[in-house]
């Protein structure tokens, strides 16, 4: 008999995702809906067990197979994900979608259709919604053949259903026996939502799986890994805001860095960084309309600084608000028990110099492209330029968001380099009025202080910090902003170094935290993704292509069955930190694309 109240914890990286680009749920490999906050990326979790037990919401839904093997799968270029059971008695699948309606308003609809293939099964239904990260008390209620879950001042939400509900301890439950080509359907929304009924779900899986494959046909790559480059694409569109154009750094929260540690941070927001890089993935890939759409956005977070000292914040909520207060929930035991679990995060008012290079990066991208730069955005980005001019040499947090002391990092330097010189580049290509001599001359003194002051002669290679000896992962992006050239001996050293420090079987740790504790944080972490991504086209780009084609191979397997990846790994390749993050497969997507034009000989051509 299945024991839906006892269900364990499931691995960060025994999940797939849905979403509408409003909100996105996390599904294990046993069913189980585990993770949903509702109805916005960043509201407060209706399901939250991923971070604690099913008594903080789930939403389970299971065949009596106890020895059936489970599997998932995508249906074919689309984020509607299928959950299969595989037994001797029966075959059993379960089709999870939110569903994309024409109106970018309208609440997040989840629908749940299960269907006996072959056999007869017996399933277990168990709906437990618990509003407010499980803080409030959510009362379940029978409204004719529904139940309705409400709690004080939160938005109600119903679920139908085409077999009858009981109500146990304010949760929905069911079970009931389906034969061969049978199956039953499952709608969960907000309770005024007319579209909440259980009869109509066959024209909103239709409809769904129209516009995820209409959107990713649209995609121009084909490589050698249009699978795992396609899904991380979709991955990419699932946490990008509909109606805003924001771009999330991933969809969860709270999920460790390091088993039972205390590096658990909320990333249900934008970073300016992350999403800029987005942009550059989205834009390789053909799709410009995401890239026009976040530019818009961000020309909105600019204008709201205007008049503030900061021309531009480093992350925000997705509608754009600047305060995201970090809180703890202390009543969450924590995924694995790793705590504390954080809401919010204090980030969003710290100095990182970097974001202003990411930033103009996109900008210039964009503009040659997608959309050209308008009057109004030209004046803005005028303003962000010569911000940089004025703070390049100042100490800052970095990259990594250190909690520790600040220093003056090579990352930022690095960055803001970048951001003078797209900006002149733009200004030249588009003859805007800029004040040239000022930014070349920044230009070059920035160029000037990172040969001088973070080049180790003595070492061989470039230091994270000046004053300091460490290497740092972030390093890896020196050539791929054409700071540096691909092969330039320094590089290479400072490459090779690298690899013998922070490379450990093709996965890349962002720095090492042993000895110094650099970031202010008690104990280690995994290695990054992004960075491992980093890695192999760095490799590329040096003229290693077998070894740079052997560890992409490998990280490719390190991925979750569905082709997922969170932000780091541990030692065995298991996922730690949220997931899906956004930066790991922007990464995939960059490093597949240069190592497939390596492999396929292509000749590399000018590059301004």
């Amino acid at each position: 008999m299945v024991d839906l109240k006892n269900e364990a914890q499931s691995a960060i990286d025994a999940h797939g995702i849905i979403g509408d680009m409003r909100s996105a749920a996390l599904i294990n490999d046993q069913g189980s809906i585990d993770f949903f906050c509702w109805p916005e990326f960043d509201s407060p979790s209706i399901f939250c067990s991923l971070l604690d037990s099913p008594a903080a919401g789930i939403f389970q839904l299971t065949p009596d197979l106890p020895q059936a093997r489970r599997e998932q799968i995508y249906l074919p270029d689309t984020n509607v994900l299928q959950t299969r059971w595989l037994s001797d008695e029966a075959v059993v699948e379960i089709t999870d979608l939110l569903s994309i309606s024409d109106d970018v308003d309208d609440l997040p609809l989840l629908i749940r259709r299960v269907r006996v293939v072959s056999g007869k099964a017996t399933l277990h239904l168990r709906c437990a919604v618990r509003h407010d990260y499980a803080r409030a008390p959510t009362r379940a209620t029978a409204d004719n053949a529904d139940v309705c879950f409400e709690a004080p001042g939160l938005p109600g939400l119903r679920l139908a259903s085409s077999v009858p509900l009981q109500i146990a301890d304010d949760a929905a439950v069911a079970c009931f026996t389906l034969d061969q080509d049978q199956g039953a359907e499952f709608v969960l929304g907000g309770r005024e939502d007319i579209r909440v009924a259980s009869d109509g779900t066959d024209l909103h899986l239709q409809h769904t799986l129209k516009f995820w494959r209409g959107w990713l046909a649209q995609s121009n790559y084909r490589g050698r890994w249009r699978e795992m480059v396609n899904r991380s694409a979709l991955a990419l569109k699932l946490l990008t805001s509909r109606k805003h154009g924001a771009i999330l750094a991933a969809a969860t929260f709270g999920l460790p860095e390091a088993p039972g540690g205390e590096r658990n941070w909320d990333y249900r927001y934008t970073w300016i960084r992350d999403a800029s890089f987005t942009v550059y993935a989205f834009m390789r890939l053909g799709f410009v309309q995401e890239a026009n759409d976040y530019m818009r956005w961000l020309r909105g977070r600019v204008s709201d600084c205007c008049g503030q000292p900061m021309k531009i914040n480093i992350l925000y909520g997705i509608d754009g608000r600047q305060q995201l207060p970090e809180t703890e929930l202390s009543h969450l035991s924590g995924h694995g028990g790793a705590q504390p679990v954080r809401i919010g995060n204090e980030a969003f008012d710290q100095v990182q110099l970097d974001i202003f290079g990411e930033l103009m990066d996109a900008v210039y991208l964009v503009n040659k492209y997608g959309e050209a730069i308008s009057h109004e955005g030209w004046k803005h980005t005028l303003e962000v330029v010569d911000q940089v001019c004025e703070t390049w040499n100042q100490k800052d947090v970095g990259i990594w968001e250190m909690r520790g002391e600040q220093h003056h990092f090579l990352h930022s330097r690095l960055m803001c380099w970048v951001a003078l010189d797209r900006a002149i580049r733009l200004a030249s290509k588009r003859s805007l009025p800029a004040p040239f001599a000022r930014w070349d001359q920044t230009r070059q003194a920035i160029y000037e202080d990172i040969w001088s002051n973070f080049w180790n002669a003595e070492r061989g290679h470039f230091v994270q910090h000046i004053g300091s000896t460490a290497l740092d992962g972030s390093m890896l992006l020196m050539p791929l902003v054409r700071f540096v050239a691909a092969t330039d001996p320094r590089w290479l050293s400072t490459l090779d170094a690298i690899q013998k420090s922070l490379v450990r079987d093709g996965m890349v740790y962002r720095y090492r935290n042993d000895d110094s504790q650099i970031d202010g944080l008690q104990g280690t972490e995994g290695a990054f993704t992004a960075c491992s991504f980093w890695y192999v086209e760095c490799l590329a780009r040096a003229g290693q292509v077998e070894k740079a084609h052997l560890e992409f191979e490998q990280l490719l397997r390190y991925a979750n069955p569905l082709g997922l990846y969170a932000e780091e790994f541990d030692s065995q390749a298991r996922h730690l930190g949220n997931t899906p993050q956004a930066l790991s497969h922007l990464a995939l997507i960059s490093a597949a694309t240069f190592l497939d034009r390596k492999l396929s000989g292509e000749k590399t051509v000018w590059q301004p």
